[in-house]
């Protein structure tokens, strides 16, 4: 078996989950587990998440929903945008809680519908990617009131930019609350990570929790305020190990030369299983408790690392990603090095890898 893998620890998944009950109550935590939970495996991330507390789960697609109900999860699961009008049936099938936000889809699921359905209205205030306009609004809600098997659930809209700039997020809750305010639904939610952490007036009943429940920091501008583990961990092993002289050139493109007469290890992952290539300047991995750069670029299946004068052993663990004695690599730094955000780095980790499980 190829010596690479994901280790996903779900105790510490369970106290992140904690971490934001405690920081929302007595808001809920609805964990959103779409992406096969950020690559972290969705139905063990959403057993975990329920196990500490959380009572809603929130999925991108259908499918989504399917393999969690198919997994025996029984908890309620929001679908955060509309199935194509085919679907609808499906999605109540699946006992799965829809978001509307435009009249024919709300008529669908009216059709559909064979006992009352409780549906969740999006409106759009800023985020401008889907959702009904606020002057659309008071229709939607009469006609989702005027079917006979529908009822309004939740109203609910998703911020922009909470992150990192507070004015625009307010304005967003100013006009969610003036768009929102004449009715009355049974749950009303805003917040995402960031927003819950960074704006009380946001939680309300329920916070959408998605990339802190994995241990990232959705910005600079909640670390501090939240004490989050990182879940997620990519291990190798040392598969090769050899001495160059100074001036080599390993890899492809032939980068750059080696320092000195250095030893060089050959690890088996690469691009294809979502190490970015971009790390080939500036990437580092942890082998015995140390920082090593890599020797040259990134390849599809495999990374060539410069461990300096000493060699390191076949079969010695390799850490791209997380923890290793008192060093660590971070989401984070592989985003600062890649041009890109956390969320993108932990979701783009590649099926190939098998996941583990620790607690």
């Amino acid at each position: 078996m190829r010596p690479s893998w994901v280790e996903i620890d779900l105790g510490a998944i369970r106290r992140n989950v904690a971490a934001l009950r405690r920081l929302v109550a007595p808001a809920e935590v609805c964990a959103v587990v779409k992406a096969d939970g950020y690559s972290h495996g969705d139905a063990p991330v959403a057993e975990a998440a329920l196990e500490a507390g959380a009572t809603w789960l929130a999925v991108a697609l259908l499918e989504e929903g399917i393999r969690l109900r198919e997994a025996g999860i029984e908890a309620p699961i929001l679908l955060l945008s509309e199935p194509a009008l085919p679907d609808t049936g499906e999605l109540l099938k699946w006992r799965l809680t829809p978001t509307v936000y435009r009249s024919e889809t709300i008529a669908a699921f009216g059709e559909a519908a064979e006992h009352p359905v409780g549906v969740h209205l999006k409106i759009d205030t800023g985020m401008h990617r889907v959702g009904a306009a606020p002057a659309l609004v008071p229709d939607l809600v009469d006609q989702i009131e005027g079917h006979a098997r529908l009822r309004l659930a939740a109203i609910w809209t998703h911020f922009a930019v909470s992150e990192e700039e507070s004015t625009f997020t307010s304005e967003q809750i100013e006009l969610f609350d003036r768009t929102s305010s004449p009715f009355r639904p049974p749950l009303v939610h805003l917040a995402n990570t960031a927003g819950a952490v960074l704006f009380p007036a946001a939680r309300r009943d329920l916070v959408r929790a998605g990339i802190g429940i994995y241990g990232v920091h959705p910005g600079e501008s909640t670390k501090g305020l939240l004490d989050l583990a990182p879940a997620m961990r990519i291990v190798s092993h040392v598969a090769f190990v050899q001495q160059l002289t100074s001036g080599d050139r390993p890899s492809y493109g032939r980068r750059r030369p080696l320092p000195n007469d250095h030893f060089v290890a050959t690890v088996p992952i690469g691009y294809a299983d979502g190490v970015p290539r971009l790390l080939s300047e500036g990437g580092e991995v942890l082998i015995g408790g140390k920082r090593r750069p890599l020797a040259g670029t990134v390849t599809m299946d495999q990374v060539v690392v410069d461990v300096g004068p000493e060699p390191v052993a076949v079969g010695e663990e390799v850490v791209l990603l997380g923890r290793q004695g008192s060093e660590q690599v971070t989401a984070d730094e592989w985003a600062r090095l890649t041009s890109t955000i956390p969320y993108e780095i932990v979701a783009r980790v590649g099926p190939r890898l098998p996941r583990r499980y620790t607690d």
